[in-house]
């Protein structure tokens, strides 16, 4: 009998148990309204890939079940498919586990930071929590709550176009030359030897004369004639000598000029003379060059005096160095110097243009790169580099810039080949930021990023390029101090990013950006600034310009507060 009466009550105090959970589950799902659930920030945003967000709960006083396991499971809904996030336990006080206990008399909150990675199905998505309660071995569904809808993802406007660095060409069409002769004499002697001209100097000035009478492209700026003496002997000799010298130089280079029928084009005027008695500038040097015994003593004599004849007195005294002196120093200070001074016409525009279609190889290099540089079309641009690059194969500058239009073509792969062939020569900053470029093109974002970095010499581009790099990091503060001036698009979205939304209206207006991208970006700075005008004008515009636009527009969560308008359903129908 007491053992009867011993598992009526086991029963008894089992149901009562049973009883109680279910009560108490029920409570706590009547009261489930006065729980506050929400999500920092209220609309989700993608930064960096991720979508980083606190979700918080608030339970009044009473609420929370001694006894009781609550479980917040949150779990983002979208197009396709759902992602659970971590779930949040919480628990009663009367429970002995160890997580985060709510108290009953008082109520009590919960903070839990999380983060997932974005897909784009998930631009228009739906946050919400499940929550479950649970005493003991019961547990009951609390409900369902919708926390958030969408995803922010305007970071992911970002152009991904990376400026590139070109190598400019040396080309000048207008070039200066000078080619310059010598005519030597016997001493105290001033007319012109037959075997002086036949020298091979002298054969070649009038080699470049007949050249500058056959190309119209030359045209001859200035003779120069300077006649000297070597400095031994009587002054009054030696300036003699000089004018005498001049004189005899002077007729051969006329015979020379109406010799080859340019008599008409140069005129006297353009012959300039110059005479020196005596060339102690010329002495000294040679001196100096030689290996003349005592020739340190020489030079000294040339430092202490400055008077000729004193300076000629002195070093004759010197009897075994001025023997030496007389053979290898004075002889070819006794001469007559020619120079022709002549300006080279290079090809015009059209010229080199014509030729770099139908015979590019006859072409030097600074002509081939600076051809390159007048033509607009990709294909032709990139077929004169590579010829250039074959020609040329030690000089940097056609295969970087065979690469650079590569990457304006779309040729990654080629542009990637011809870059690498470029490092090979020489490993410069204009390199590096256009290998930068193509990892950026390609989603190598830490590689462009420490390419960019090494390559800071080049000046603005690979700069701007780690302003894109920050965009897509998420470091919008960081990427506008790499944009620095810059007025345009991307630099505008940076300040957006970083809610310096006037900064970022006045640096589109500068820009003068006429894209469809640059107006939509425009709406989404009118939905930032509650500017209902700003953004049904722009919307209207940009999806005007380019009718893709009215898709993306309508899950758009920069404009969710619109969505049910009629201007807003009108513009992206």
């Amino acid at each position: 009998m007491k053992k009867f009466y011993f598992s009526k009550l086991a029963i008894f105090l089992s149901f009562a148990i049973v009883i109680s959970s279910c009560s108490g589950l029920k409570k706590m799902k009547d009261l489930a309204p006065s729980v506050k659930y929400e999500v920092t920030p209220k609309v989700l945003e993608m930064h960096n890939g991720e979508v980083n967000l606190t979700i918080t709960g608030n339970f009044p006083a009473k609420y929370f079940n001694k006894k009781a396991v609550l479980i917040v499971t949150p779990t983002l809904k979208y197009e396709g498919g759902s992602l659970d996030l971590t779930p949040i336990k919480l628990q009663g006080e009367g429970v002995t586990a160890n997580d985060k206990v709510i108290n009953y008399t008082t109520g009590g909150s919960f903070s839990n930071n999380d983060k997932f990675s974005y897909k784009d199905a998930m631009m228009l998505s739906q946050l919400e929590v499940k929550v479950t309660a649970g005493i003991k071995k019961k547990t009951l569904e609390i409900g369902t709550y919708k926390l958030a809808d969408g995803i922010i993802v305007t970071p992911k406007l970002v152009r991904m176009e990376p400026k590139e660095v070109i190598l400019s060409d040396k080309f000048v069409r207008t070039t200066p030359e000078t080619k310059e002769a010598s005519i030597h004499y016997v001493i105290n002697r001033s007319e012109i030897r037959p075997s002086e001209v036949k020298q091979p100097e002298v054969l070649a000035l009038n080699d470049y004369v007949k050249t500058i009478g056959a190309n119209p492209k030359m045209t001859v700026k200035g003779i120069e004639m300077w006649s000297t003496a070597s400095p031994d002997g009587p002054l009054k000799i030696n300036t003699k000598l000089a004018s005498d010298r001049e004189s005899s130089a002077t007729k051969f280079m006329k015979e020379q000029i109406k010799k080859n029928k340019l008599d008409k084009t140069i005129k006297d005027s353009l012959l300039s003379v110059l005479q020196t008695p005596e060339d102690w500038d010329g002495f000294k040097t040679a001196m100096e060059k030689s290996d003349i015994k005592d020739k340190d003593l020489v030079l000294r004599v040339l430092t202490m005096y400055s008077d000729p004849e004193v300076r000629n007195k002195e070093i004759m005294n010197i009897s075994q160095a001025f023997e030496e002196i007389k053979v290898k120093i004075l002889p070819p200070l006794r001469r007559s110097k020619m120079t022709v001074k002549v300006e080279s016409i290079g090809y015009s525009d059209e010229e080199i243009l014509k030729i770099a279609d139908s015979n590019p190889d006859s072409l030097k290099i600074e002509e081939i790169l600076y051809a390159a540089k007048l033509v607009t079309d990709l294909n032709k641009k990139e077929a004169l580099y590579k010829k250039a690059s074959v020609k040329f194969p030690t000089d940097v500058r056609p295969i970087n810039n065979l690469g650079y239009v590569q990457i304006q073509l779309g040729k990654l792969d080629d542009a990637k080949a011809s870059l690498d062939a470029a490092k090979a020569i020489e490993n410069n900053d204009a390199v590096k930021t256009n290998l930068g470029a193509i990892a950026l093109l390609k989603g190598d974002i830490a590689g462009a990023e420490e390419l960019f970095t090494a390559a800071m010499g080049a000046g603005e581009a690979p700069s701007y390029n780690l302003g894109i790099v920050n965009i897509i990091k998420g470091k919008y503060d960081v990427a506008i101090s790499y944009f620095g001036n810059a007025s345009d698009y991307n630099a505008a979205l940076a300040k957006l990013l970083n809610k310096n939304y006037e900064a970022a209206i006045t640096t589109l207006t500068n820009s003068k950006d006429e894209s469809a991208q640059a107006y939509y970006l425009r709406a989404v700075l009118g939905s930032r600034t509650e500017n209902t005008d700003m953004i049904y004008n722009n919307l209207r515009t940009a999806v005007g310009k380019d009718v893709k636009l009215k898709a993306y527009a309508k899950k758009d969560v920069e404009f969710l507060k619109y969505f049910n308008e009629e201007i807003f359903k009108s513009i992206v129908q």
